[in-house]
């Protein structure tokens, strides 16, 4: 089967990057930076972090052109490259996730569903506040939480970026989300 080609509205800027214009690179840098930072930062949770990153991936990016064949469009394909990058970062700062499998289940600590059903209708949420709690979750349920619900990714592609299980990744989704509604309800109580 042939490889299925995405239409990509800036194919004509892309090649004029591939033969090394650099108008055409800026262009792309206006076009994509202001998205991808969001990436970075949401991965990240540094801004100032989240700029380096960004710069290393268009920095890869372009070295890499070549290697770009259009089977995506190029935000799709720039877009893995940022999240690899991110999630490199975040590798260096030495980021632990726990793969919970083995672990005991006999307290509380260690029960990945919730009895009580959280009333997520019932908390007036708004983008700010959202924000601020995700920026306060620990690491491991911000990096999953981000990955799932901004950037699309599954739970299996999830663990594979991260070397975690599947299974994983979906204990940490649920945690972080739980976690951020309760920062969420609090905030709101407060």
């Amino acid at each position: 089967m042939e490889p299925k080609h995405y239409i990509d509205k800036h194919v004509e800027l892309v090649e004029r990057c591939k033969q090394g214009d650099r108008k055409a690179q800026y262009e792309l840098y206006k076009l994509y930076s202001k998205s991808m930072l969001n990436v970075c930062v949401r991965v990240v949770n540094h801004i100032g972090e989240a700029e380096d990153v960004l710069q290393e991936a268009f920095l890869d990016a372009f070295c890499n052109l070549h290697t770009f064949r259009g089977q995506s469009t190029f935000g799709a394909w720039l877009k893995q490259i940022v999240v690899n990058k991110a999630i490199n970062h975040l590798r260096q700062r030495k980021m632990q996730l726990v793969d919970i499998e083995g672990y005991g289940y006999g307290d509380d600590d260690h029960d990945i569903a919730d009895d009580a059903p959280t009333d997520e209708e019932g908390i007036q949420m708004d983008v700010e506040r959202i924000r601020r709690g995700i920026a306060q979750l620990p690491e491991g349920y911000r990096v999953v939480l981000s990955l799932y619900l901004f950037e699309g990714y599954d739970h299996e592609e999830i663990g594979e970026i991260l070397n975690i299980s599947e299974s994983t990744s979906r204990t940490q989704y649920m945690r972080g989300k739980k976690k951020l509604l309760e920062l969420l309800s609090n905030r709101s109580n407060n």
